[in-house]
């Protein structure tokens, strides 16, 4: 079957490029089955990849690029500025290794992995992106798992606002806050970590809801995200489950079944806390 690549929405972000609204995560994905499980998911239909210098599979990511014959321009490549890289120079320094493992002469969206607030290097960072992108290396800048208080501070000792925010979200933990800085902000937002590592597979109000439209749950918990404006990177090696996670665009949430799984937030994190983490 031929995917239909047109199917997925594009949401406009700031500095007027856009992000397909889903796409392919490999975080955990391990180097030696990137390329494989990349060029599946580019089969399927994909054209967003999310990738990071902390996941050691960029070479990967872009070995399945070039393999699959597409121009470069089809596929929307993101890469991430790890802990151990923040400040200026060793960022800068940082970008060009990512870019040499991905063999790629810039990358679509390059993001600050962490916060870091305990080295405090986040803001000189932010610097070396700003003029990174003004290089010509980077298409569009943002950041991870920042709070309020960290984009507060970039923006106002830089002036510029994050493209993106990729954060931890999926039912249990639906960041409700920070998704209001975002539109305040007018920055998008990313889940990462969409269906909480499959701990909400198992809901009974996602399952009700998979019955009722004859999906899975994974299927309808990565509609939820697309219907409430989220880009979302769900993740998977399982060739099935890789194409599964692309057919979401076939059928619609209700207004009430958005709502019962808003319900579900409990606050409940699978990940680091980003005011603390410094490494895995």
């Amino acid at each position: 079957m031929t995917p239909q690549t047109g199917q997925v929405p594009r949401l406009q972000m700031r500095g007027g490029a856009s992000i397909p609204q889903l796409g392919f995560g490999v975080f955990q994905v391990p180097p030696a089955e990137t390329q494989a499980a990349v060029q599946r998911a580019l089969d399927a239909g994909y054209r967003h990849i999310d990738t990071a210098a902390a996941y050691r599979n960029e070479a990967g990511v872009g070995a399945a690029l070039r393999a699959s014959g597409l121009e470069r321009g089809d596929v929307f490549i993101t890469t991430k500025c790890f802990n151990d890289d923040q400040g200026y120079d060793r960022a800068t320094r940082a970008l060009h290794a990512s870019l040499q493992r991905l063999e790629l002469d810039r990358v679509d969206l390059y993001l600050i992995h962490w916060p870091v607030p305990a080295h405090d290097l986040y803001v000189e960072t932010w610097r070396a992106f700003i003029d990174l992108r003004d290089q010509g290396l980077i298409t569009s800048i943002g950041v991870s798992n920042f709070q309020p208080a960290h984009l507060g501070r970039i923006v106002q000792e830089t002036g510029e606002v994050p493209a993106i925010n990729q954060i931890e979200l999926h039912p249990y933990f639906q960041q409700h806050g920070l998704r209001r800085e975002h539109e305040d902000l007018g920055i998008l937002t990313e889940a990462w970590s969409p269906l909480a590592q499959g701990a909400v597979l198992d809901d009974p109000v996602i399952l009700q809801i998979a019955r009722e439209h004859e999906r899975t749950p994974g299927q309808v918990v990565i509609r939820w995200h697309l219907q409430i404006g989220n880009v979302v990177i769900p993740k998977s090696v399982t060739p099935a489950r890789i194409a599964e996670n692309y057919d979401v665009f076939s059928f619609e949430l209700t207004d009430a079944e958005v709502s019962a799984i808003d319900g579900l937030d409990s606050g409940r994190r699978t990940g680091p806390d980003p005011d603390t983490f410094v490494r895995p």
